[in-house]
């Protein structure tokens, strides 16, 4: 990956929806020598796809919890059923296998506390095999990024 590739790869993260004229002009490229090396990136993986990134504000889904999860065993069978069934769960945009004192970190987008409680009572606390949970609420956003630096 040369200095061109990273350049190009700054700019679709910036914005994945400019044309590969666009793109040209940028980069000071033919547009056909964009489209091959667009196309070089998505083939090796580098571009996984284009998302469209929505205000969860406007969605009516700002609460957002960071929920520390701790399983009751750490048996494969155990780590395999939780997250195949974590991963069904619509309110749960991620979550990770970590290192500490918890398992599972999840983020979650709800409305409100009402709607988190409805969903930790109804869904969360239904999955197999969990011990207990740490739930912490945001209260600003100070950085939300999907962009990484090259």
């Amino acid at each position: 990956m040369d200095a061109i590739d990273k350049k190009l790869l700054m700019l679709l993260q910036e914005d994945s929806t400019r044309t590969t004229k666009e793109l040209s002009i940028k980069l000071n490229l033919s547009v056909t020598a964009v489209y091959e090396r667009v196309k070089k990136l998505e083939r090796e993986g580098v571009v996984s796809k284009y998302v469209a990134l929505l205000d969860r504000n406007k969605l009516k889904k700002s609460f957002v919890v960071f929920c520390h999860l701790k399983l009751i065993q750490h048996t494969k069978e155990y780590l395999t059923k939780f997250e195949q069934e974590v991963t069904r769960l619509d309110e749960v945009l991620e979550c990770y296998h970590v290192s500490g004192d918890y398992d599972y970190i999840l983020k979650i987008f709800v409305e409100n506390m009402e709607e988190y409680r409805e969903f930790m009572v109804t869904k969360l606390t239904t999955l197999q095999h969990i011990g207990s949970t740490h739930s912490t609420f945001m209260i600003s956003e100070v950085k939300n990024t999907t962009i990484i630096t090259l």
